[in-house]
């Protein structure tokens, strides 16, 4: 009985489990008895078959389906490469009618044909000189019927060949022009127009927020970004600019000074390559960068002695107009070691005096034997980043050849700014070393004479 419980329970769940989809929908009520889940279990059993029995009829008709779907594009496919072999056919006759006219074209033309040749490639030729003009910015497209000229496979007629001479004297007419025309420039004014100032068909530039060049760009490099004008990607230094500024604000006829482009803007575009003056000190390495840092700190401390010194020295010419000694000052430090031994004879007073004059001559001194160092130095570090760019240099040939010379020009630069940044060094702090001794000799021989006079005055009352 057991046995039978455990197969009926078997088949069972096997017939539950292949009409799943079918028994999951019923709500069914839980067997009392064997009889009772024999039964539900033949009755799974039917419902399966019959269901997988539908979906084997639904494969079927799927089947022949897509069959018929395979059939129809074959034969589709078959009526499309009977058309393409008819289009072939009809496309190589058709090739061969058009070299049979060309020969013939060739033949009726004659002389002629290489006299529009000639025509439609000076044509072409004029075309792209037009396109990359500057005076197209004030009127573009001018090229197009050149170009279409230059693109024709038929005999140009008298009107068009006329454009050609024409488009060049009007070309040559726009060369003598200093005009003023609304335009869209890049980046400028949120993309609205503003007045651009045309001098010939050299260069152009623009006042609207400071005067800045710009450039005209051909077609295919503005394609994607909708304006034909662009700033320079650096400006030109500013008697360039003043120039421009210059011409732009003269009045009609007057006659001023303006800049002139010939090579048509690429001189000016030149400059974006220039270095300005972070990039040349970036160039002289960590020994440019010692040199600065040589240069500021010992400027600033000889700043800091000159108006030390030059505090000291007002400090004393105010005290050689009072009779009272100070001790803020040198020269009052002196009178008072002298009001401590008047009253002893001339020669102790005169090695006293000597004594407070020596004590002040290192305070008037200090600092400056730094400068002159430092004035020295600045051209040996500029001669040792000379040094090393040049072994830089030679490295690089050895490694590159001197086939191209950008190669070395960063070992060049170095060796050069260095030397430059040495002397932009030197040349200040020994300036500012010979101000500041000559500050300390005026004050040491002030006090000398101060200290030569309070002997002499205190020699002249012993004696009367």
């Amino acid at each position: 009985m057991k046995t039978l419980f455990k197969i009926a329970a078997a088949v069972s769940l096997g017939a539950s489990l292949l009409a799943a989809p079918a028994i999951a929908q019923e709500d069914r009520q839980p067997v009392t008895s064997i009889s009772q889940l024999l039964d539900r279990v033949r009755a799974d059993a039917r419902d399966a078959a019959a269901e997988n029995q539908r979906r084997l009829q639904e494969f079927r008709a799927d089947r022949d389906r897509q069959a018929a779907l395979v059939a129809q594009a074959r034969s589709q496919l078959n009526a499309l490469e009977s058309t393409g072999e008819a289009n072939q056919a009809q496309f190589e006759a058709n090739q061969e009618q058009i070299q049979e006219l060309d020969a013939q074209l060739r033949e009726e033309q004659g002389a002629f044909g290489e006299l529009f040749g000639a025509a439609r490639q000076k044509a072409g030729e004029f075309a792209s000189t037009i396109e990359a003009s500057i005076a197209s910015a004030e009127a573009p497209g001018r090229h197009q019927p050149l170009r279409e000229l230059a693109q024709s496979r038929t005999l140009p007629d008298r009107i068009e060949l006329d454009r050609i001479w024409q488009a060049m004297i009007t070309e040559m007419e726009l060369q003598g022009d200093v005009v003023t025309f609304n335009a869209r420039v890049s980046g400028v004014n949120e993309g609205e127009p503003v007045p651009v100032t045309r001098v010939g068909v050299f260069n152009a530039f623009i006042t609207d927020g400071g005067t800045r060049y710009v450039l005209w760009q051909s077609e295919e490099t503005n394609a994607a970004a909708g304006y034909r004008l662009v700033p320079l990607q650096r400006q030109p230094p500013g008697r360039l600019l003043d120039a421009a500024n210059a011409l732009a604000n003269a009045s009609e006829g007057e006659i001023v000074s303006g800049p002139v482009d010939p090579s048509r803007g690429q001189l000016l575009n030149i400059y974006k390559d220039v270095p300005n003056t972070v990039e040349r000190f970036n160039q002289g390495g960590i020994v440019a960068q010692i040199i600065l840092g040589l240069l500021i700190f010992s400027a600033a401390f000889g700043l800091f002695r000159l108006f030390s010194l030059f505090t000291t020295n007002s400090a004393i010419n105010g005290q050689k107009r009072r009779s009272t000694a100070s001790k803020g000052n040198p020269l009052g430090r002196i009178m008072l070691a002298y009001e401590e031994v008047k009253t002893r004879p001339v020669e102790t007073i005169e090695l006293k005096l000597d004594e407070a004059i020596l004590r002040e001559t290192p305070k008037l001194e200090f600092g400056l034997n730094f400068l002159k160092l430092a004035a020295a130095v600045a051209p040996l570090l500029g001669l040792l980043g000379t040094v090393t760019g040049m072994i830089r240099t030679f490295t690089q040939i050895t490694l590159f050849g001197t086939g191209d010379p950008r190669i070395m020009a960063g070992g060049i630069s170095e060796a050069l700014v260095t030397t430059v940044m040495g002397l932009v060094a030197a040349i200040p702090l020994l300036f500012i070393h010979s101000f500041a001794a000559s500050f300390a000799r005026g004050a040491q021989q002030t006090l000398e004479e101060q200290a030569a006079g309070i002997i002499a005055r205190h020699a002249e009352e012993r004696a009367g």
